[in-house]
């Protein structure tokens, strides 16, 4: 047995690639500290009521199950930490105003999925609380923008939808569980012939705004047809008109949009718009988000909630092959003078390897193209193939 295989879809990540992935972690969390959102740590296990309870509900087969040794309840690794930072908000910060969260940490899942194919995906994200308006949903956008330039990707194109659309149709025509499972599935695969079969035996206006679904997809003029040929609700009336605030919001960032009314990504538990962030480069979408309001009534406060969050290994996967950070060789001798002269490169942000006694060292393998020598009664960074 080959003790030193890893299960499947799971992998190490090496120095120059993990080196990359912390920089921009660490960058990206210091981008959403300057835009007000507090990063918080939620733990790797809890209690699945917790795990998979409201925002969660759909992560229940997602998610890796183990027994408590110590209560004998049964408990979940994290495959999400969106549901996480809902219940700190709710139950633990119990804020009355806004509040802006933030993470970054590893979650497992018990299938591959994203970009990465991956079942344990560094989840980063952002999260607003306590605010119901379109202009949280913008300030998320402009945020999740914001942070894939950080990482490098300067052509962001940004998909909407709004899960009401769909929602007010099947809320009008009071559509059983069943039917309405049968026609999401239908319009996830944007399968005219099945909706037209599923809607059969609905009334008229119902069944042809529910093809029309099928067909509304393209840029900012599409929202005005949906407007001619879906029912005048006050529901698909507001969503229409948000998503074209929307596309407004981000005008002045350069981003393309698109919008495609059948998309229904997570509309077991968005209340609202959702979108998905797409580059040139990448088979899939980079980030996802939307609006999940009173989510935190799971944990005993319903409140409005808006964010997004992104697989930083999986958008990492795209970008030019990492390459390990350059280093200073220094040799391994006892001298103040050496002693002082390193800390003074270390402080200065340079990575400085000093030699251990007795063994001789590969600067290839410790990356190091300079080294420090003696001379003019001083210690010297020199290039180590001149040298």
């Amino acid at each position: 047995m080959r003790n030193w295989l890893l299960p499947e879809y799971i992998e190490d990540v090496l120095p120059a690639e993990a080196a990359r992935i912390e920089t921009l972690r660490r960058s990206l969390l210091d981008l959403f500290k300057v835009h007000g959102y507090q990063y918080v740590i939620p733990p790797m296990l809890e209690y699945m009521e917790s795990l998979i309870t409201g925002v969660g509900h759909d992560l229940d087969l997602a998610t890796f199950k183990v027994v408590d040794q110590l209560t004998g309840r049964l408990m979940g690794v994290r495959a999400d930490m969106t549901p996480q930072a809902a219940r700190i908000d709710a139950h633990l910060l119990n804020h009355q105003g806004i509040t802006r969260l933030c993470y970054a940490g590893s979650v497992l899942r018990t299938k591959p999925d994203g970009l990465a194919q991956t079942r344990e995906p560094l989840q980063l994200g952002a999260e607003l609380y306590g605010h119901a308006g379109i202009a949280s949903d913008i300030e998320i956008q402009r945020l999740l923008i914001k942070a894939l330039h950080a990482i490098g990707i300067e052509q962001v194109h940004l998909d909407f939808s709004h899960v009401n659309v769909f929602g007010s149709l099947i809320e009008s025509s009071q559509i059983n569980a069943q039917l309405e499972q049968e026609l999401y599935a239908a319009l996830q695969s944007k399968d005219q012939s099945s909706v037209a079969a599923l809607t059969n035996d609905l009334d008229k206006s119902t069944r042809e705004a529910l093809l029309h679904l099928t067909e509304l997809n393209g840029d900012k003029a599409i929202l005005a047809k949906a407007a001619k040929v879906l029912p005048a609700t006050a529901a698909i009336t507001a969503a229409l008109d948000s998503l074209a605030q929307v596309a407004d919001g981000l005008d002045d960032l350069g981003v393309s949009v698109s919008f495609d009314l059948s998309e229904l990504r997570g509309y077991h538990y968005h209340s609202g718009i959702v979108f998905a962030a797409y580059a040139q480069g990448y088979k899939g979408p980079l980030a996802l988000g939307g609006r999940y309001d009173e989510v935190g009534q799971a944990f005993g406060r319903a409140r409005p909630a808006t964010g997004f969050s992104l697989d930083l290994r999986g958008v990492v996967t795209a970008l030019p092959t990492a390459q390990a950070e350059m280093a200073i060789f220094a040799p391994a001798i006892t001298d103040s003078t050496l002693t002082a002269k390193i800390d003074a490169l270390r402080a200065e942000g340079h990575v400085v390897v000093q030699e251990l006694p007795g063994i001789e060292s590969d600067l290839a393998e410790l990356n190091c193209n300079k080294k420090l020598e003696h001379y003019n009664s001083g210690w010297h960074v020199v290039d180590a193939e001149k040298s």
